[in-house]
């Protein structure tokens, strides 16, 4: 890969581990681990994006060559790189875990592009210091969803992670799919994944957390150099600059989750990015019914901390203890308070504009804020798919009848039988204040509904169609994983020949597994 242009500065300017065997252990005074990815048998390519191989300077070609298909399954390191293993801690489900790091992800190398700098990592390459009680290995159905759904994030317009490439290992992998003692073995695969860097909120905390004060001033001021270069004045008062910089695109990146309907259903701060980009793809899930309580992840099923409608409040949770992590180097406590403070009303400000423009309305009045919360309220009446009620909302115009409007929006409806007395007398009160809402706007009718297709998408990576393309490529067919690959790229266009995607989830996915909630198994 001639283009490629090595540029390692994380592990050229921040303090290594000494110790180079790759043994499960606590690492102190170090940011990272050297080790090497564990060697593939028979690694397999299934699929690679072009556009992220463009990104970091791999041409078109050399995704075909065997060097890439060695480079990025781990088989073979490139020349003049180190890989290594980020240390890292972090709090998990609400509680103090210590030490976690990359247990299962190893960054290859740092390269620069176009003026640009990239951090490529693989996921599932194998056994790292930070493994804890693990394998480091991933399975196919889990590198498939992570691979699909980091690029479909991409072109819905939210921030996050990229996909360079998904292949397989060619080993099997033992897992126990739904922890309840039944291991199988597995495909094993790996995805690389590219981002600015995978530097974490838990980055922070380790550091703070065994007092590794001189590390952590470090880290903060590397952090800083390298990727928020705007941010000047006085050491103390740029540290209270990158925590506002990092608040604003942690709001930024939950208030496009909302908007999309995705749920991570992990948000651990360990798995929360300091450049505001979604990052960990493990049992995250889009909503299909409207329901601000659903979690797609098993291991939150009691208390449901990661459910949809309490991302916001999560995030601003998971920022007090980044502005924990950094307190020692500022000793004040007011300016973090402040950017804390004003998260939720900041957040709730953008939710309420870009919940209007969901709806086609792109001016605000008094009543928009009841307008909203009656809405919410009568989604959940009965079970009303969230894609496809907002997508064709823009279908009605504003000389419909209240009937009309109903019927436009009839397909989001699960059990349209439900749809009479109570339910259907909420209906129609709304979309009568909604139908005087919408007389007051000047877009005409045909402008109104390209700016709202071009907000609410029509397709998104729905858990059932992940499983689907999951099990064909368990029997060797990745022709699914290319049609979803495809159909994601354009999730806002109306593509006619993909319109059997455009549809609720199948009664069979209530139950299946991998189509309604999911494990961190992977």
């Amino acid at each position: 890969m001639k283009n490629l242009k090595i540029n390692n500065r994380f592990t050229a300017e921040l303090p290594a581990d000494p110790n180079e065997t790759n043994e499960v252990r606590q690492v102190a005074n170090a940011l990272f681990s050297y080790v090497n990815p564990t060697k593939p048998s028979n690694p397999q390519l299934i699929h690679a994006s072009k556009s992220v191989a463009e990104l970091v300077g791999i041409s078109e070609d050399e995704i075909q060559s065997e060097s890439f298909l060695n480079a990025f399954s781990g088989k073979e390191i490139l020349p003049e790189t180190r890989p290594y293993a980020m240390a890292y801690a972090g709090h998990q489900f609400g509680n103090w875990a210590g030490q976690l790091g990359d247990g299962r992800a190893i960054n290859l190398t740092e390269v620069e592009h176009d003026n640009s700098f990239f951090t490529l990592q693989l996921k599932g390459a194998g056994k790292t210091p930070y493994s804890r009680t693990a394998d480091g290995l991933a399975v196919l159905r889990s590198s498939i969803r992570e691979y699909l759904c980091a690029e479909a994030m991409y072109y819905l317009g939210v921030p996050t992670t990229r996909s360079l490439s998904l292949m397989l290992s060619g080993d099997e992998v033992l897992r126990d799919i739904l922890y309840n003692g039944n291991p199988a073995f597995e495909k094993g695969a790996i995805v690389c994944r590219v981002a600015p860097s995978f530097i974490r909120f838990g980055s922070f905390e380790l550091l703070t957390s065994r007092n590794e004060l001189k590390n952590l001033k470090q880290f903060v001021e590397y952090t800083i150099k390298y990727y928020f270069p705007e941010i000047k004045g006085d050491p103390k008062e740029q540290y209270v600059q990158f925590f506002q910089k990092v608040a604003d695109t942690t709001r930024e990146m939950i208030l496009h989750w909302q908007r999309v309907g995705f749920v991570h259903g992990v948000m651990n701060t360990d798995n929360m990015s300091i450049h505001g980009i979604t990052i960990d793809y493990g049992p995250y899930g889009w909503l299909e019914n409207y329901d601000p309580n659903w979690t797609p992840n098993t291991t939150d099923s009691q208390y449901r901390r990661y459910r949809f409608g309490n991302q916001p409040q999560i995030a601003q949770w998971n920022l007090y203890q980044l502005a924990n992590a950094l307190y020692p180097l500022i000793n004040e406590a007011k300016p973090l308070e402040d950017i804390l403070e004003s998260f939720i009303n900041e957040f709730d400000s953008d939710y309420k504009t870009m919940f209007l423009s969901k709806l086609g309305l792109f001016t605000s009045t008094e009543t928009d804020s009841e307008l909203i919360a009656n809405l919410e309220a009568t989604l959940q009446l009965s079970e009303t798919d969230m894609t496809i009620f907002f997508r064709n909302l823009s279908l009605i115009k504003k000389e419909d009848s209240i009937e009309n409007t109903i019927a436009k929006i009839k397909d989001a409806f699960y059990i349209p039988e439900e749809i009479t007395n109570t339910i259907l007398e909420n209906w129609t009160i709304w979309f009568s204040l909604y139908l005087k809402r919408l007389a007051t706007e000047v877009l005409s009718d045909e402008d109104r509904a390209t700016k709202m297709n071009r907000i609410n998408p029509k397709y998104v990576l729905r858990n059932y169609m992940a499983q689907l393309s999951i099990d064909a490529a368990d029997k060797g067919d990745f022709s699914l994983v290319d049609e979803l690959y495809t159909l994601l790229q354009k999730p806002y266009d109306e593509q006619p020949e993909m319109e059997k995607w455009f549809a609720k989830r199948p009664d069979w996915a209530r139950s299946k597994v991998g189509c309604s909630m999911l494990s961190c198994s992977s």
